[in-house]
């Protein structure tokens, strides 16, 4: 019984980009372990950006960083 767990920042994959990966993990594991796509769990598990760091600085600080000042007028 594979359970596999992915964990990514809130908000950085749509619905869609998610089934596609739950679909495209369980087909591996199928694949490659011969496991019954019945017994094959995958959770993803969205990290509030204020709860994850890099760097010793927040995801929510980092991106905030890495936006293009707005330019003047």
């Amino acid at each position: 019984m594979p359970y596999v767990k992915v964990e990514i920042a809130k908000g950085v994959a749509s619905v869609d980009q998610k089934r596609t990966v739950i679909r495209r993990m369980t087909e591996v594991l199928v694949e490659e372990l011969g496991r019954n796509p019945e017994f094959v769990f995958v959770v993803i598990d969205e990290i509030d950006t204020d709860n994850w760091g890099r760097k010793g600085v927040t995801l929510t600080d980092l991106w905030q960083q890495d936006k293009p000042e707005p330019e003047s007028p």
